[in-house]
Parts: structure tokens; sequence; C-alpha cells
């Protein structure tokens, strides 16, 4: 069975998909072992890694090279933050393309124009492209893919964008019309109530996925009652988490004048050999090492 497919499945028999965003094998260690059902290949977590802003300066190969180094570490299905595709319906050919080689189950593309900025942006500029070549781009994806089950996925930036409800269902419609498999709907409020409405007025046939990071009281057992969900996205987690931690850690050092105190508050360093295999590497060297 594909990744893709046992993503597929997983979906159909759960009712819900959770998916924790990443940007880093190590990363993607600690998401499988926490019991995640897949990864979400972050471009905003990867931009904040390499101390950018998320507004398409990563580029297509230096996403590439994390999702292939990811793959090579863990065994969940991987869903891509391919942004807008890096171009028009011929760049998302090529990128549809080399995604689904490089190991990944999934892409999201959305609707704006490249280059984007990041969606919750306090006044970022957030422009949608025409609805008939955000169409054309999403049939390009599924025309390209050679695994029919790998999904892709259409995101819609209509309420980001401030267009309204009525615009992010028309939008929604037509991407699946076009062979979207599932729709991505997001919003920068702070409660739930524009995702929450635009599924109770979703009548399209193709599943909704969401990124709840705006409006976290947005569980799953409350996911699950709006129906057409079926996966969520925990999609700057991560990135924010480490951050957090690295922060808290450096200035304790400094105030502390040094690591005495911080030292028992960390893993150590046996943690870090078991997460990186330093007894596979052993095993081996006493096998194969005169």
């Amino acid at each position: 069975m594909s990744q893709a497919k046992r993503l597929r499945t997983h979906m159909a028999e759960t009712g819900l998909a959770h998916i924790m965003a990443t940007h880093s094998p190590l990363s993607a260690i600690l998401a499988q072992e926490a019991g995640f059902d897949g990864l979400w290949a972050s471009g905003f977590e990867l931009s904040a890694l390499y101390g950018l802003p998320d507004m398409s300066l990563i580029s297509m190969t230096q996403h590439l090279d994390m999702l292939r180094s990811i793959g090579a570490r863990t065994s969940l299905p991987i869903v891509a933050d391919i942004d807008t595709g890096y171009g028009n319906a011929i760049n998302v050919i090529h990128a549809v393309s080399e995604y689904e080689r490089a190991g990944a189950s999934a892409v999201v593309i959305e609707d704006k124009t490249f280059p984007k900025v990041t969606s919750l942006a306090a006044d970022g500029r957030q422009e949608l492209l025409r609805i008939d070549e955000f169409e054309g781009k999403i049939r390009a994806a599924v025309a390209t893919r050679r695994d029919p089950d790998f999904l892709v996925i259409a995101r819609t930036e209509a309420l980001i964008a401030g267009l309204g409800q009525e615009e992010a269902l028309k939008r929604s419609m037509a991407y699946m019309a076009a062979g979207a498999d599932m729709i991505l709907i997001h919003s920068k409020k702070t409660t739930p109530c524009e995702i929450e409405r635009f599924c109770h007025a979703w009548r399209g046939s193709a599943p909704v996925a969401i990124v709840p990071n705006a409006f976290p009281e947005l569980d799953a057992s409350r996911i699950k009652a709006l129906g057409n969900i079926k996966m969520t996205i925990y999609g700057n987690y991560g990135i924010r988490a480490a951050t957090t931690a690295m922060q808290n850690t450096f200035r304790r050092i400094i105030a502390d004048g040094g690591v005495q105190n911080v030292h028992k508050d960390i893993v150590s360093v046996d943690e870090i050999f078991r997460l990186q295999n330093m007894e596979r590497v052993k095993d081996n060297e006493k096998r194969f090492l005169k």
C-alpha cells in the first residue's frame, strides 16, 4: 500500500487525520513518536528555520531537499505545502512530478498570486488568482500525478483575503470540479466561527482540511462534529515549540552564567543518541569495522 493510499484509508476509517508540521528530520521523528498520522512539510516552518519570512523566499529545491530528508527518517505520509505551486500551471506540473517522486503523499496548492505572503501576517498582501487560472493549476496537478491516491488539495484564501463566505464557497466548488481531492479552508479569525460556517454551508463531495492555528479551541471532538473535516494540520507548532525551548534555555544560561541549572531540565545526550539510532551504528561498527 502506498503512503498516499495509507493516508486516504486512515481518513476513511477514523474520520480525521492529525498532521503535524515539521521542518527537519528530527522534528519529523518526534512527531511520529508522539503518534501523529502524517507530517506537514511546512513552508512556514522551513522559512523560519532559515530565519526568513514566509514570502516565497525558500526555493522548491530547498523544500524538496528537506522533504527527502524527512522521508528518509520516518514512515509517515507527508503532505507537502507547496504554496502557490511555484508559478503558473506549467510550474505546477513540474512541482507535482518532483514532490511525488521525492516521496510526498499529497500537495496543498493555494490560490494566491506568486510570490505569496504568509496568511496570518497582520496587514499582509493577500492577492488571489482568477478562479479559472487556479482551476488550471488543479487540473495540471491531477493530470501529472502518477499514483491515483496521491492527494491534490486546493487551498482557498478567500476568507484570509476578506472576500467572505460566498466567495470561499464558490471558489471551493470550482476547485473541486477541476479535480481537487480535498478543500483546505483557512481563516485568521481568533475564533473558529468562519470555519464552522463554511463547513455547515459546504455542499461539495470533497472533504475539508483545516489549519486551526489561530483558533486552538477547535479540538478534535468539535472538528468531528462538523462532519466534513477529514484532516487537521497543526501548521506551525513544531517551530514555535522549538523556538520557545531554545529561547528559554539560552536566556537561562546567560542569566545563570553557565549551564549548571539548565542542564537538568533538558533531554540528555543519551536521548539524542537514541533519536540518532546510535545503537545501530555501534552494531554496524562491530559487524563491519576491523
